[in-house]
């Protein structure tokens, strides 16, 4: 796709924890949109390069900047980093997230700060940061939340809680930054991202998703896209990308 070709030509995209999984899906598909992209990286420094080359390749200006999301100056100088280079900001997607399973009682003090930090404080560090870009630009935050933030799964209560966080803090922002930004959310269901991990169990949550099958990393890319280019007059909204199992609590 040639340079300035699509929905967001003449946009820059940042997009943190792209170095893989549903970031680097969300990072390619605003690239083939026109955006020039950047994205944040923790530890997956050899991955965040090989997305950038990847990104180039559309005919976009790309960035890989090390940030850790959860650092107050590592995001001040990640976001001053990408808006000198590429120009300012004008759609945020808050990916970066950690996910992990705990039985409750065995649930440590560490591992729950450590699930808020990264999944909770991460979006609002890097959204306020951002703030002066994406008002100059009249942008937008997108916000990854999880199935898991509207339903509660017995063994993820941190996570749970974490991005149920999230979803409050979409709608907080979304009036707070009105009228020059809108902010909505994105909580996926079961994806499959052919990663091997859980087959069973994710061949189990297909038969029972109304769809008959799990989300794909596209699924949530073009969810994403759409709330990065819609009218800004949709704000606050938290879409949940499930295939319909979101309907029934009987299987969590």
């Amino acid at each position: 796709m040639a340079k300035n070709a699509g929905a967001l030509s003449g946009k820059v995209v940042l997009v943190t924890g792209a170095a893989k999984r549903l970031g680097k899906a969300i990072a390619l598909a605003a690239a083939d949109r026109g955006a020039d992209v950047a994205i944040t990286y923790r530890e997956s420094e050899r991955e965040a390069r090989q997305v950038v080359g990847e990104l180039s390749r559309r005919e976009v200006d790309a960035l890989a900047v090390r940030c850790d999301v959860t650092d107050e100056t590592s995001v001040r100088e990640m976001v001053k980093e990408v808006a000198g280079v590429l120009g300012g900001i004008d759609v945020l997607v808050n990916n970066a997230a950690n996910y992990e399973s705990a039985e409750f009682e065995k649930l440590t003090l560490a591992q729950w700060d450590a699930i808020f930090a990264s999944n909770t404080r991460g979006p609002f560090l890097v959204s306020r940061e951002a703030l002066p870009h994406l008002r100059k630009r009249r942008g937008r935050i997108v916000n990854m939340g999880s199935l898991g933030g509207l339903v509660p799964w017995a063994r993820n209560a941190h996570y749970c809680s974490s991005k149920a966080a999230v979803n409050m803090l979409t709608k907080v922002m979304a009036k707070a930054l009105a009228p020059e930004i809108a902010v909505n959310a994105v909580a996926p269901g079961m994806i499959d991202l052919r990663d091997k991990a859980g087959d069973a169990f994710l061949k189990r949550m297909a038969k029972q998703t109304p769809m008959r099958r799990n989300g794909t990393a596209a699924d949530i890319a073009a969810a994403v896209m759409f709330f990065a280019t819609a009218p800004s007059f949709i704000t606050g909204q938290v879409l949940a990308v499930d295939g319909g199992i979101g309907l029934s609590t009987a299987h969590f």
